[in-house]
């Protein structure tokens, strides 16, 4: 079983900036697709951003140049990094862990996000 843990949410004007951090129960960040997703009120989950390796992250074009998705095996954390905040980024953010060659799919808690206009 993999534990996954947000921090770093929290309540910012547009134009500002956030950075969320994820930490894994256990060594995977190396063997698995790491991703953030969020959710806003009344609507789906949606992808934000997934790093597959070090030189391998794919973003949503609705956060791409604005979010930096990072990793550090070492530390067994998984950031992302969240620039010129607009309102619609407002929701709640989850870590996501997908292991490589196996079915099996882990998440957080979740983080609260929220930009004031």
């Amino acid at each position: 079983q993999v534990q996954l843990v947000e921090s770093g949410g929290g309540l910012v004007q547009a134009g500002g900036s956030l950075r969320l951090s994820c930490a894994t129960s256990r060594n995977i960040i190396s063997v698995a697709a790491m991703g953030w997703y969020r959710q806003a009120p009344g609507k789906q989950r949606e992808m934000v951003a997934v790093i597959t390796s070090d030189t391998s992250a794919n973003y949503a074009d609705s956060v791409k140049g604005r979010f930096t998705i990072s990793r550090d095996v070492a530390k067994n954390t998984v950031d992302l990094q969240m620039n010129s905040l607009k309102p619609e980024d407002t929701g709640v953010y989850f870590c996501n862990a997908r292991p490589f060659f196996t079915s099996q799919n882990y998440w957080g808690q979740g983080t609260q996000v929220t930009v004031s206009s």
